[in-house]
Formats: C-alpha cells, sequence, structure tokens
C-alpha cells in the first residue's frame, strides 16, 4: 500500500507551516522551495486542506497561508484522509455491499485490522510529533558533522 504525493506532499505542506512558529503567513511559493515541490501543485493540495478547517489564507501584500490549529492538535490521519479519503486498504472494509463474500472471507477480518492498525498509528502522531523528529535529525546531523 501506498501513499499518493498528494498525502506525501501535504503533510511535508503543513510541516513547513507548523514550524513557522510566529503565526505569520507564509507563501506558497516559499513552501515549495523550502519543500522541493511545486507550487502548483501545492496550490491544488491547499484547497482541501482550507476547506478542512487545517489551514487559513490570508490575502494581500502580507498574505499567505498558516495553520488553523496548532500543530499538536493535527494529526497525520486528519491531513491523510483530507487529502486521500478514508483509510481503506481494501474496498469491502468501509463498505460492505462492495462484495457478497465479506460475512464469510476471513481475509476481510485481515484487512480491516490493517486499517485499524494504520488509522490508530496516524492518529497518534501530530504535526507537532513531526516538528520534533525534525528537530531531532537536524541535531543529529550536526552532530555528525561535528565529529
Amino acid at each position: 500500500m501506498k501513499f499518493s504525493t498528494r498525502s506525501r506532499y501535504g503533510i511535508r505542506m503543513l510541516y513547513e507551516l507548523a514550524l513557522n512558529k510566529n503565526g505569520n503567513t507564509i507563501f506558497l511559493k516559499d513552501i515549495a522551495g523550502n519543500q522541493n515541490i511545486s507550487e502548483k501543485y501545492l496550490s491544488k493540495l491547499v484547497i482541501p486542506l482550507k476547506n478542512a478547517g487545517l489551514v487559513l489564507s490570508v490575502r494581500g501584500a502580507q498574505g499567505g497561508y498558516k495553520l488553523a490549529k496548532e500543530p499538536s492538535d493535527i494529526s497525520i490521519k486528519e491531513i491523510v484522509e483530507v487529502l486521500e479519503g478514508k483509510i481503506c486498504p481494501v474496498e469491502c472494509v468501509n463498505d460492505s455491499s462492495y462484495c457478497n463474500r465479506i460475512t464469510v472471507c476471513p481475509a476481510n477480518d485481515l484487512w480491516s485490522l490493517l486499517a485499524k492498525s494504520i488509522s490508530d498509528t496516524l492518529s497518534g502522531i501530530t504535526l507537532e510529533d513531526l516538528i520534533n523528529w525534525g528537530l531531532k535529525k537536524s541535531r543529529e546531523l550536526s552532530l555528525d558533522y561535528v565529529l
């Protein structure tokens, strides 16, 4: 199972916004440059994120984007589901009408367990966690250069 670039880039975009501790807005072109993502692609991702209440847009010369919530209040699951839809490794997990064998199929239990595990894992990780992981990696890389 792979997450699409929508989720991967969306998480990177919100991570960049989360790094902005002072609450100022950031232009998409700056996020695109910092994260090496097409600005045009980000402009498509920001719409559903804004509609879901994760991102705020501000117009004008001092305009741009910023998080609508604290990084600790935004789970990775929330971002993924806004950009990808419900987490579901196979259709029958979320739609029992998809397969007429669902009541006798032991694999359905496997897929349901997998969906729950992925969902629980992504629910337990926030943008704040990503910031902390990024800081840890930065410190580790700095130490490697000193050695």
